[in-house]
């Protein structure tokens, strides 16, 4: 996947996960996705930017997935 691409589909995870922010089991469903199609790099960038962004409704969720998803 080239650079473009993978900005992209970060950008699109970033755009579906605010728009379903209002609930919890959609968030975290889209979460988790997120991880399957994103690469580590792009990854651990939508975790920086879902902390910032929902960190102070979500936190727990956020940290769960991630660490489900083996990132940290």
């Amino acid at each position: 996947m080239n650079m473009h691409a993978m900005n992209e589909t970060l950008e699109f995870c970033k755009k579906v996960l605010s728009r379903v922010s209002f609930d919890r089991a959609l968030f975290a469903k889209e979460l988790k996705k997120s991880f399957l199609w994103l690469p580590q790099k792009e990854a651990l960038e939508l975790k920086r930017w879902a902390i910032a962004s929902y960190g102070r409704r979500y936190a727990g969720l956020i940290a769960s997935t991630f660490a489900a998803a083996q990132l940290g």
